[in-house]
């Protein structure tokens, strides 16, 4: 056996690994934190979704390797969303007014979030540079797919424990609370996305940066209503978190973590860097914007 192939079953070998802890972990993660939700057979609802949440993740993944695309990852990543909301919905029906709502919150997200991320992918011609490198590589590829499983199963295990939960709570403050949260971080993404479209659209901005809108008050203005909106729906969760379901706090924590040290700002600041790095206007953008958190541009 050559050190070649060696080295590509070591790979392999790791990838798998990799899967495997990682799928253990979403399972073991959502098996604890539905403790407090109804049962669907023998298994608790959330425990259920997280099971889905992989199995379409899976699936999606057999044809997009046999294909070597990525065209649809983020797609799938909305469909899962879906999937599990609207399984924990079907089988806790009929809703509360909170649960309601919460859905409904999810759903309105992952279909704005999907669509744009449909439309953006296609646009620059249906390729994601994050998987030029691991999508010929199907061990690689699946640990991609199997990760988008784990980001469902945290990220949504405030609003499923809501969905799912046993007991109900009046429309109390934290209720209001985190709605009011929630609507203020899906204005901020929503906007955030709109600016930054029309802004690449004119081709007066070629080869620019964005510093404009909601971008003169964060680098990252859309990131910053991601964590924001699912903060929101974890403080609307509050009053039916007991015991082993307060391991859901983790839903803002995760997308925090996911946000700010794994892909987003991370990888899109490096790329910002080799493009404007040594551009005086930019070096002073960063300084003086907050990288996440907004506030008034300076000056």
């Amino acid at each position: 056996m050559s050190s070649q192939t060696k080295r590509s079953f070591k790979g392999a070998a790791q990838s798998l690994l990799i899967v495997v802890f990682a799928s253990a972990l979403g399972l073991g993660f959502a098996n604890l934190a539905g403790v407090n939700s109804i049962e669907i057979g023998a298994y608790s609802a959330v425990f259920v979704c997280a099971v889905v949440a992989f199995a379409v993740n899976w699936l999606a993944f057999i044809p997009s390797a046999l294909a070597q695309k990525d065209t649809y990852y983020d797609t799938v990543g909305a469909l899962t969303y879906l999937s599990v909301i609207g399984l924990a919905a079907s089988y806790a029906w009929p809703l509360d007014t909170r649960a309601m709502v919460v859905a409904a919150m999810v759903g309105i997200w992952a279909i704005r979030l999907g669509s744009f991320l449909f439309s953006r992918i296609h646009a620059s011609g249906g390729a994601d540079q994050r998987f030029e490198k691991i999508k010929i590589n199907p061990p690689r590829f699946l640990v991609a797919w199997t990760l988008q499983a784990v980001w469902v199963v945290f990220t949504a295990s405030a609003a499923l424990a809501i969905i799912t939960s046993q007991q109900t709570a009046p429309l109390d403050g934290p209720f209001w609370a985190g709605a009011a949260i929630w609507v203020i971080g899906f204005a901020f993404e929503v906007v955030a996305d709109s600016q930054k479209r029309k802004f690449k659209k004119d081709p007066a901005n070629k080869g620019k940066f964005i510093d404009t809108g909601l971008w003169a008050w964060s680098q990252h203005p859309n990131y910053f209503g991601e964590f924001t909106l699912w903060f929101g729906i974890l403080v609307m969760a509050i009053p039916l978190l007991t015991g082993w379901s307060w391991l859901t706090v983790i839903s803002p924590i995760f997308v925090f973590l996911l946000l700010t040290r794994v892909s987003g700002v991370n990888l899109l600041d490096g790329i910002a860097k080799e493009r404007w790095g040594d551009d005086p206007a930019y070096q002073a953008y960063r300084k003086n914007t907050p990288v996440l958190f907004p506030s008034p541009p300076k000056g």
